[in-house]
């Protein structure tokens, strides 16, 4: 039997309509190609709402283009 797989875990929440989970366990990987920004910026929207709103995001948006992101990225 395989050791478990960072990815099957970001899948596997995935799978489970846990965003949080997803996002948070797919920012910690070091090559998201174009879609790093939008997980990063959902990570920090998670992690720090209050701070985003101060910049001026709308950190439910955030999230959302991080599942988008996430979405494009892992296609389920």
């Amino acid at each position: 039997m395989e050791p478990a797989r960072k990815l099957d875990a970001v899948l596997d929440a995935m799978r489970a309509d846990n965003w949080p989970e997803a996002i948070r366990l797919a920012a910690k990987f070091p090559r998201l190609g174009d879609e790093a920004k939008d997980i990063m910026r959902a990570q920090e929207a998670l992690a720090r709402p209050a701070f985003q709103r101060q910049l001026g995001r709308d950190p439910a948006q955030l999230i959302e283009a991080g599942k988008a992101a996430l979405l494009r990225r892992y296609a389920l």
